[in-house]
């Protein structure tokens, strides 16, 4: 090459790639236009009339009275039906599903095939309008790797947040419980069993370190557990503030599962989140979750079917089936109580206790037990939005939320039982049921 044209050579290919990086013009994307016969204002309580709702990409563009659709908008006619908040339940494990000799498969299956039935449960999650979930507890990375795989649009389901656990030795939770000597062992921080606020903070720091969004403890026995006791308190004062103080670090919600009222007294002194089922209650209890804002979540769906299916012989093992018998059947009254007494209330089922799919049959029990129906759906969504820490961006069919919508064919304010009936879905501004 000519020493004269190496410059406009050189010239010439430097400035290739800033003309190849030059953004070509993208299209905007599309509104799609939400007619809904009737929308639930669920921060106001109150069912409004028709409305359309403009979706751009994942999220509300706009809600405005009548049936008015934006030129070029892709219509969606849900004249017939109700449109609500996608639903939300704070607590669901969603790798498993209770069955009968269930207790057994802890020995016969790996978190691969808890990963597979949790692809499953999650899309019927999905389908029966519960756009997000707080998973409380899975085989181990079943429900990080389900999460990922639902952010990154491989598999269908809820957005999850997931819960790493922490017992105590022998706590409801430690996976070596009733097992015999040479099994049981001492299983340790790896497997979420703490001992001494030490141990605690380093189960914590562990959870992060495996990328979970929230801490899940037991302060108290369970029904589940092979162990005698669903009531007796677990992990003492200075380990649950060990706990509750690491997770704050990380910027990790505590969620509690707590049967007896010692274990939910002591885990609400030290800051917890949430009270999980929270059966034994008691008015002393009671007033310190009122003076520490504590939410309770109260899973009457698994205390009612734990109940029935303590009557059917052989269904658990006889360690279990005296709990479940026990603790199943006084969990909607203790619900009821505590909404009279003014505890703050988010809904949560427990799915996988009860059956994936089933989650809304917990509005009808809620409804039962006193509280009114559009009270009850803003549980499911801007006060579970609140306790995700979402209600920014979920819990209400607001301008510039993301586009999370449900129909569902009816009133639910007339008749809650429609909420088991849902016929449309959308979860950031992507149609995963289209209604009839």
């Amino acid at each position: 090459m000519k020493p004269a044209l190496l410059p406009l050579f050189v010239a010439a290919t430097l400035s290739a790639p800033a003309l190849a990086q030059t953004p070509a013009s993208t299209p905007s994307p599309k509104s799609v236009a939400l007619q809904c016969g009737s929308l639930i204002d669920v921060r106001g309580l109150k069912v409004e009339g028709a409305h359309t709702i403009v979706v751009t990409g994942k999220q509300i563009a706009r809600v405005d009275r009548g049936h008015a659709a934006p030129a070029n908008a892709t219509v969606i006619d849900l004249k017939r039906h109700t449109c609500l908040p996608g639903l939300i339940d704070l607590h669901v494990h969603i790798g498993g599903q209770l069955a009968r000799g269930s207790a057994m498969e802890s020995f016969t299956l790996n978190p691969a095939d808890y990963a597979v039935r949790g692809v499953a449960n999650a899309e019927k999650t999905l389908m029966a309008g519960f756009t997000s979930v707080r998973e409380l507890g899975a085989s181990p990375g079943v429900s990080v790797a389900l999460r990922n795989a639902i952010n990154s649009g491989v598999v269908k389901g809820p957005r999850i947040q997931a819960a790493g656990a922490v017992v105590s030795t022998g706590g409801h939770g430690d996976p070596t419980n009733g097992l015999r000597a040479d099994l049981m062992g001492s299983p340790g921080v790896e497997r979420g069993v703490a001992n001494g606020p030490d141990e605690a903070r380093k189960v914590v720091r562990q959870r992060y370190k495996e990328q979970f969004d929230l801490i899940k403890i037991s302060t108290t026995g369970g029904v589940l557990s092979l162990a005698k006791s669903g009531d007796a308190p677990l992990l003492v004062d200075e380990e649950l503030k060990a706990i509750v103080e690491t997770a704050r670090d990380y910027g990790m919600p505590v969620a509690t599962h707590a049967h007896g009222a010692d274990g939910m007294k002591r885990a609400i002194r030290a800051g917890v989140q949430t009270i999980e089922h929270g059966t034994y209650l008691d008015d002393e209890a009671m007033a310190l979750m009122k003076e520490k804002g504590t939410w309770y979540v109260p899973t009457i769906s698994a205390g009612r079917f734990v109940a029935d299916k303590a009557k059917e012989g052989g269904y658990f093992p006889e360690i279990i089936r005296a709990k479940a018998e026990a603790i199943g059947p006084q969990i909607q009254g203790t619900f009821a109580k505590a909404y009279k007494a003014g505890v703050k209330i988010a809904f949560g089922t427990d799915s996988g206790v009860s059956p994936h799919g089933d989650n809304a049959k917990e509005f009808g029990y809620m409804v039962e037990a006193g509280m009114p129906a559009l009270e009850a759906l803003r549980a499911a969504t801007l006060s579970a939005a609140t306790v995700m820490g979402m209600e920014k961006q979920l819990g209400t069919l607001e301008a510039g939320k993301l586009a999370d919508v449900i129909a569902v064919p009816g009133d639910p304010s007339k008749d809650i039982n429609v909420m088991t009936k849902v016929e449309f879905v959308m979860k950031d501004g992507v149609v995963y049921k289209s209604a009839k």
